[in-house]
């Protein structure tokens, strides 16, 4: 967890009922244009207690992209002002896939919500012979997550 900022001194159980009450993990994106090239990038993993607040953690990205990223055109423009987007708008919320990897299942994070086993997509095909089982579209297709 030591890529994870603001965890620490926080147990896993810990993490679970503040997550459970509104903390959220979040990355802020940033991006900087060198002359031609452009590179966006996400920033280190941040966990939001309940009721705090993402501005401070999302200025230093905000600002890196704002005097660095509109240099390269047209790309530079383009993910600055998706980054910026990002960041005042909160960050991009990635707190199920943290949790995932924190609790070390694959289940849906909270717990109480019902686990899907995959897709089941009906066929639309108006062909009535159904004697070959391989024919893929005969049926439904169950595509797996």
């Amino acid at each position: 967890m030591s890529s994870i900022k603001n965890v620490e001194n926080l147990s896993v159980r810990d993490i679970q009922e503040l997550v459970l009450q509104g903390g959220k993990f979040v990355v802020f994106q940033y991006c900087i244009s060198p002359l031609v090239m452009t590179f966006q990038r996400n920033s280190s993993i941040y966990f939001i207690r309940p009721g705090e607040g993402t501005i401070s953690s999302s200025i230093p990205y905000s600002l890196l992209s704002f005097f660095l990223g509109w240099w390269g055109i047209p790309w530079g423009i383009i993910y600055t002002f998706g980054a910026l987007y990002t960041n005042f708008s909160g960050g991009k919320d990635i707190t199920d896939e943290v949790m995932s990897q924190i609790v070390g299942n694959t289940t849906p994070y909270p717990p109480s919500q019902p686990q899907q086993q995959g897709y089941n997509i009906p066929s639309n095909n108006s062909n009535t012979n159904n004697n070959n089982n391989n024919n893929p579209t005969s049926g439904g297709y169950n595509i797996p997550r």
